[in-house]
């Protein structure tokens, strides 16, 4: 995948399951300044529904994109306040 901006910070989540890439996310976004994106690697499939579910529900992020290679799910979060 080429993504179509700037990775600020890249999140290694693999081998945790839920809730954790959430909260490791959400810990990792309060530290990049707005305008910024945040990269999240993960191998929880459920991963893709729920930080696509964080990033609606929360003001001042943006999910840019997600995408699935084989047993890992890409999340690119963009902090946006």
């Amino acid at each position: 995948m080429s993504a179509e901006f700037d990775i600020t910070e890249t999140l290694d989540v693999k081998g945790a399951s839920c809730p954790m890439p959430v909260l490791k996310t959400k810990s990792a976004i309060d530290d990049i300044d707005p305008g910024g994106v945040l990269e999240v690697v993960a191998t929880d499939s459920g991963s893709m529904s729920d930080i696509d579910g964080w990033a609606a529900g929360t003001s001042g992020v943006e999910l840019l994109d997600q995408a699935e290679d084989g047993d890992v799910y890409r999340h690119y979060v963009r902090k946006t306040e």
